[in-house]
């Protein structure tokens, strides 16, 4: 390895704040929130629907990542006043970008599991 490279190497910090990957990970990566984007973008808008597509997940850690997603801007939480209370989550023009990225992932996978 030259010098320089090595030097380029031994410098880089992988951040969030120093690597594009790395952000965008912090945003809408992780086990749970790319399903949730992939199901809202889907029509599945509610709390106890995406429960129920993702029996493996609390409700505790479905609350945490759609408020992480909020708070994010990539959804929007839209709350009805009617009784009971009624909340339903849409992607934001920023969570509509990731959807090319998921798909890219998506048919990544597949051909990575069809390999083994």
């Amino acid at each position: 390895m030259n010098k320089e490279k090595t030097k380029k190497i031994a410098t880089f910090v992988c951040s969030p704040e120093s690597c594009p990957v790395t952000y965008a990970t912090s945003i809408i990566g992780g086990r749970w929130k790319p399903i949730i984007i992939y199901l809202i973008s889907e029509g599945i808008c509610r709390f106890g629907d995406m429960q129920r597509s993702m029996p493996l997940i609390t409700k505790t850690m479905l609350t945490q990542e759609l408020r992480d997603l909020e708070r994010n801007g990539i959804i929007h939480r839209q709350v009805f006043a009617e009784i009971p209370p009624r909340v339903e989550y849409s992607l934001t023009d920023w969570g509509k970008k990731t959807l090319p990225v998921l798909q890219a992932m998506a048919v990544w996978g597949n051909e990575f599991r069809a390999k083994q």
